[in-house]
């Protein structure tokens, strides 16, 4: 079981108490240091790099969301908050999760394994030596690691917690328990561009580009938003 090192950043001392609790009671994390100056914590995940960061978003000085950003690339984000509204928002960042105060166990426990199986995952896909070009990857599905190959994903569309990964040889898509943003890093970027908050399309698989930016993947016509049109259109730039 690999052992994930976490540090809690939260500005309230009794939040931090009772994350520390949840930590000790959950045999795979393993507490490295806990913080109420985001400020200090940040300088001091730079040094440590742990893999996981549950963090409150609502802070003085620098608010998690902000701190967020900040990160090391390799580390991954669980949000504590008392507040609904920046859940939307969470999920555009490194976050694997979002937990809404007042925290029970029970949901600390589905996100800390969400993390873990998000790192089993990373691990899996980048068993290939650094010579040889990533061409599958691993989908936890129905407790079972499936495994994927690249080149078969026709896009990969996001609903809530879960993620689908259409395929080409499969008439139902695969459903895993993820973020579209861990998916998105799961990905190889030169081969997959995320089109939209919902969808990831492969892109070798894409059929064609209408006026409006819909594209044609399979049987599906995926939006491209207007947050997301820049990179793409300078992508079928680079193509002519």
């Amino acid at each position: 079981m690999k052992t994930l090192r976490c540090i809690i950043v939260d500005d309230e001392p009794l939040a931090v108490k009772m994350l520390e609790g949840f930590v000790e009671r959950t045999p795979f994390l393993e507490l490295a240091a806990s913080f109420n100056d985001p400020v200090l914590a940040l300088s001091e995940i730079r040094n440590i790099g742990p893999e996981l960061v549950f963090l409150d978003i609502q802070m003085p000085d620098l608010d998690g969301m902000e701190l967020s950003r900040m990160l090391p690339p390799e580390t991954r984000v669980i949000f504590t908050t008392a507040f609904k509204q920046y859940a939307f928002e969470s999920y555009e960042v490194s976050a694997l999760d979002f937990l809404l105060k007042p925290i029970r166990y029970q949901k600390f426990l589905e996100a800390a394994e969400k993390a873990r199986e998000w790192f089993a995952l990373k691990e899996a896909a980048s068993s290939t030596t650094p010579a040889q070009e990533k061409t599958a990857l691993f989908l936890k599905v129905d407790g079972v690691l499936r495994k994927v190959e690249l080149a078969d994903i026709q896009y990969v569309e996001g609903m809530k917690d879960y993620v689908m990964f259409h395929l080409a040889s499969a008439r139902q898509p695969l459903v895993t328990h993820l973020t579209m943003k861990a998916a998105e890093d799961m990905l190889p970027a030169d081969r997959f561009m995320r089109i939209h908050r919902s969808f990831i399309v492969n892109l070798s698989q894409i059929a064609s580009v209408t006026p409006q930016a819909d594209v044609k993947v399979g049987e599906a016509l995926l939006h491209v938003s207007e947050g997301y049109r820049p990179a793409f259109d300078a992508y079928l730039s680079s193509l002519s």
